[in-house]
């Protein structure tokens, strides 16, 4: 890399007519050697990649063969997408270029599909590698679309900014796996699981000669779950600015979405009314707000167990209110995110908050009931998860308690979902509440006989 960053500063000192051009390709071929020589270090048999990410050697040859054809079908590209930035105008009349970049753009696209296809086989795949993958897979096909009706530079610039995103993924892949390794090593993970030490009353017992009992296996995923999530939401962030850095310069070019007009609706600003308008841009953001809400509905607890809820020492009712809680707020900003962008004011919901006051007084007051009788369940707190309760001729042990109802499961393993207006109106036995210590007696009256050892 240095090499080649060298020839391209002695190229530029000669004050050549293409030195600014070779500088220029010089330093995005010694980023390019950078990515793919690192990749192609990582991957060698008996490398970092088999010794400590436990990849089988089959599958690092595989991926080694794949690097080194896709880095050669990338550099004509590269080379082009550097031209673009310092002679847009030269490649208006370049046929020749334009049916070169459309074949290697072909060839591109027919080297990186099995990788899409490989990684939507693999069932352990997550969703938002298999999102990453299906994304820089359809690219080069749309790039093939844009150069065929003529948007050449178009192509270029943005096959430009294509490559550096490979880059950020593979290079982002490779931190990923080290920092997964780098926590394994701290938390003294075997191959089976991570082992930890045991209590200190068995340490004793081993030291005065009796026989020293194996230490529990515990799964990485159960011990250092929280840990786990922390750095993959620090990661996902900085995968997330280095991403906006790349894409700055044409995330813009989406200012154009405001001029595209999908209809007009009445206002008021000021006291007056005014005609505002939904656009393109509107409905887009629209789109995006949704997805973020859905995203943080799923998985709301995971921040906030790890950043707050972890250092607070809450019972476990109290932090399961928390969150549910939370999931009603993320619920109704997200809606009012969405409606506001489409054009749906509150003035426009008056008459639906009238008709549904109206139907939660009639039809829907068992459901309002239920509703009410939930959160008054999560702040009273009468029962908690983990509750051995009866109710009615139920019992059983709390397991969920959600808008509607409570879950409880009985002694045979069977789940109960009750109204949580039952909890509120009816007569309940909660044997844990303040006492988790339950007299058993002998229904058949039978002495019990202690045998001395």
């Amino acid at each position: 890399m240095l090499l080649i960053l060298a020839v391209g500063l002695i190229l530029l000192t000669m004050q050549l007519n293409i030195s600014e051009l070779l500088w220029a390709y010089s330093k995005k071929l010694a980023l390019f050697w950078l990515v793919f020589g690192l990749c192609w270090k990582v991957l060698e048999k008996d490398g970092v990649a088999v010794s400590h990410f436990n990849m089988p050697p089959q599958l690092t040859s595989h991926w080694r063969r794949q690097i080194v054809r896709v880095s050669l079908a990338l550099l004509p590209l590269n080379f082009w997408s550097v031209v673009s930035e310092l002679s847009p105008l030269n490649l208006m009349d370049d046929v020749l270029g334009q049916f070169v970049i459309f074949l290697n753009l072909l060839l591109i696209a027919v080297l990186v599909w099995p990788m899409c296809r490989e990684s939507w086989r693999d069932k352990e795949s997550h969703s938002l590698r298999l999102l990453t993958v299906t994304v820089l897979s359809i690219v080069p096909v749309a790039l093939m679309v844009l150069t065929a009706t003529g948007y050449f530079y178009t192509t270029l610039r943005l096959a430009g900014r294509w490559i550096e995103t490979v880059y950020l993924v593979m290079l982002w892949n490779l931190l990923y796996q080290t920092v997964l390794r780098g926590l394994s090593v701290a938390h003294d993970v075997s191959p089976g699981g991570v082992r930890w030490p045991v209590a200190q009353h068995m340490v004793k017992e081993g030291a005065e000669g009796a026989e020293p009992q194996e230490e529990p296996t515990i799964a990485l995923e159960q011990v250092n779950q929280q840990t786990l999530r922390i750095t993959m939401l620090v990661m996902v962030a900085l995968f997330g600015v280095v991403f906006w850095a790349i894409w700055s310069d044409l995330i813009t070019v989406f200012a154009y979405l405001d001029s595209i007009t999908l209809w007009h609706y009445n206002g008021t600003e000021a006291g007056a009314s005014v005609v505002r308008s939904v656009t393109m841009g509107s409905l887009l953001f629209a789109i995006v707000a949704s997805m973020v809400a859905w995203a943080l509905i799923r998985q709301p607890t995971g921040l906030l167990e790890v950043l707050i809820l972890s250092r607070l020492n809450m019972r476990q009712g109290t932090s399961y209110a928390i969150t549910s809680i939370l999931n009603y707020a993320i619920i109704a900003i997200g809606a009012m995110t969405v409606f506001g962008a489409l054009g749906v004011s509150w003035d426009k919901l008056q008459w639906l908050a009238a008709a549904l006051s109206v139907g939660l007084g009639f039809g829907l007051q068992e459901i309002f009931g239920n509703f009410v009788s939930g959160l008054i369940i999560l702040f009273e707190r009468p029962v908690r998860i983990g509750d051995t309760v009866t109710i009615g001729t139920f019992s059983g042990t709390v397991s969920k308690i959600r808008i509607r109802a409570t879950t409880i499961t009985d002694f045979d393993r069977k789940e109960v979902i009750i109204p949580n207006k039952a909890f509120v109106t009816e007569r309940l036995i909660n044997w844990s509440l303040s006492d988790t210590v339950t007299p058993c007696g002998d229904p058949h009256r039978r002495g019990v006989r202690l045998r001395s050892g």
